[in-house]
């Protein structure tokens, strides 16, 4: 145990005791012995190819027992190299927990970042890999099974649901956006007054004298009836583009699962349901034709699926999660207790214009004073209101403010990464692992066995074979000391 070793890490020569390497046990330094092929017996040493950098702090654990983060490597790799020794990226010191954890929501927003990419393979054969991986073909594809179905489905899909992936794509989405803004502002001035015609209704009134007067009311209001036909319209397309996305979609319970194609489907839906009860239904009911009519205004959602920016801030939204959880709370708390507070404080003073006759009326106005809206419907007037006000006032900004910067740098930290994916150059150098070198150098080597194995003429006819240039030149050299000898020989011959 107090022998010394020599380990070379990346060219970087550490020395240690062999009994520092046991503190740790079952890992990879731990179980090092001269048999190992790492070793070298004439250096009387081990080589390890790997980070030398990384590796010093690995060792500065196995002599102090704690294990500290580098500030000048990433990490991925980081973690990648204690895999490799056998180490836990979870024995970090608490010092280097807040880098650590940095690394974790970095790789959290690219592999976000990855999903929302469509085109994020370069390679176009692992692409289709992908591509048949998703719609369930993935046997057919490496058994060489490809029908046309197999190639259109994709294809079409892709069209419709991936506005990133082509040209056709693009335009595809851009109709779609169209279609959208036009049925939204179509759904909105359809309900001012200037775009509204009068809904009469005439009757006789009985006059004195025996004869009758006609009456002519106003009872309502009624959209233009272009508007009808934009909506109809627009709900053709919708209807269209969400039976082919049904048809060609990979997977029909996936499709039925996502939010967006719950509120396409309700909004088509709704509309056809209008339709119907205003053709066939005399005495339809307004309320559930408008509460049919306002469904469609949830459209809007569906351009988060054409605007990267959109995804930026729904995936925000959700990495926020806790925060906007904790902000919720906090502000149920302060609203029921300032309400509470508010309701006592105004009845003990003489105050003939309360206005708060109960604690529910309370929970609107603490609400609206810790949002720091503020209507002015409802104020205090007596000074303990006025003074829990004043608190109510001070907290509720205190209590919005300090969850923000939390969800502002998941916002700026998702933005920026997608901002340097759009940058930087998509296509990359393909690295081949270490694996596939040692496996292709083995199998050259099989083949060149064979031949240096055979004499005579076959082996030395499979040698020229693998090295033309040598025999060239070594037939030329051949000619040139034969013609220099026969030069040689003429010479002296004549002497």
């Amino acid at each position: 145990m107090d022998e010394r070793i020599v380990l070379n890490v990346g060219g970087v020569r550490h020395e240690t005791y062999q009994a520092t390497l046991k503190k740790i046990p079952a890992t990879r330094l731990s179980r090092l012995t001269p048999t190992v092929s790492n070793f070298d017996p004439l250096l009387q040493e081990y080589f390890f190819d790997r980070h030398p950098a990384v590796f010093s702090m690995i060792l500065n654990y196995y002599r102090t027992g704690k294990l500290h983060y580098p500030t000048d490597v990433c990490g991925p790799l980081f973690e990648e190299e204690l895999q490799y020794w056998g180490l836990d990226a979870s024995d970090t010191e608490p010092c280097c927990w807040m880098q650590l954890l940095h690394a974790k929501d970095t790789q959290e927003t690219l592999a976000v970042l990855d999903r929302m990419d469509a085109d994020h393979e370069d390679d176009p054969q692992l692409r289709e890999q992908d591509i048949m991986k998703k719609f369930g073909w993935e046997e057919d594809y490496f058994q060489g099974k490809r029908t046309r179905w197999m190639k259109i489905k994709p294809q079409v899909w892709s069209l419709f649901d991936e506005p990133y992936s082509s040209q056709a794509a693009k335009f595809i989405a851009g109709i779609s956006v169209l279609f959208i803004f036009v049925s939204i502002v179509s759904f909105c001035l359809k309900t001012h007054q200037t775009f509204r015609l009068p809904v009469l209704t005439g009757q006789n009134i009985s006059m004195p004298g025996g004869y009758f007067q006609p009456s002519i009311d106003r009872i309502s209001t009624e959209p233009l009836p272009i508007f009808g036909q934009i909506e109809m319209l627009c709900n053709i397309w919708f209807t269209l583009e969400l039976i082919i996305r049904f048809i060609f979609c990979p997977s029909k319970m996936r499709f039925f699962k996502s939010p967006l194609n719950i509120i396409d489907l309700v909004a088509t839906l709704s509309f056809y349901a209008d339709a119907i009860m205003v053709r066939f239904v005399e005495d339809e009911p307004k309320d559930v034709v408008e509460f049919l009519s306002m469904i469609r205004i949830f459209r809007l959602f569906k351009l988060t699926q054409h605007h990267q920016g959109l995804q930026i801030l729904i995936h925000t939204f959700r990495a926020s999660a806790k925060e906007l959880i904790l902000l919720v709370f906090f502000l149920i708390l302060g609203i029921v207790i300032f309400a509470a507070l508010v309701y006592y404080a105004e009845k003990m003073e003489a105050n003939p214009n309360n206005q708060f006759q109960s604690i529910p009326l309370g929970l609107w106005w603490a609400i609206c004073t810790m949002t720091t809206v503020g209507y002015g419907d409802m104020t205090p007037h007596t000074s303990f209101g006025r003074l829990v006000g004043s608190l109510c006032a001070v907290m509720g900004v205190l209590t919005i403010a300090l969850p923000v910067p939390v969800i502002v740098s998941n916002f700026a930290m998702f933005y920026s990464h997608n901002q340097a994916r759009d940058k930087l150059p998509k296509r990359r150098r393909r690295v081949l692992p270490v694996e596939q070198i040692r496996l292709q150098a083995r199998r050259h080597a099989a083949v060149l066995e064979p031949s240096g194995s055979q004499g005579g003429l076959g082996g030395s006819a499979i040698r020229r074979k693998n090295m033309p240039i040598l025999i060239n030149q070594n037939c030329c050299g051949d000619e040139e000391n034969h013609n220099h000898k026969h030069r040689e020989k003429s010479e002296n011959s004549g002497k």
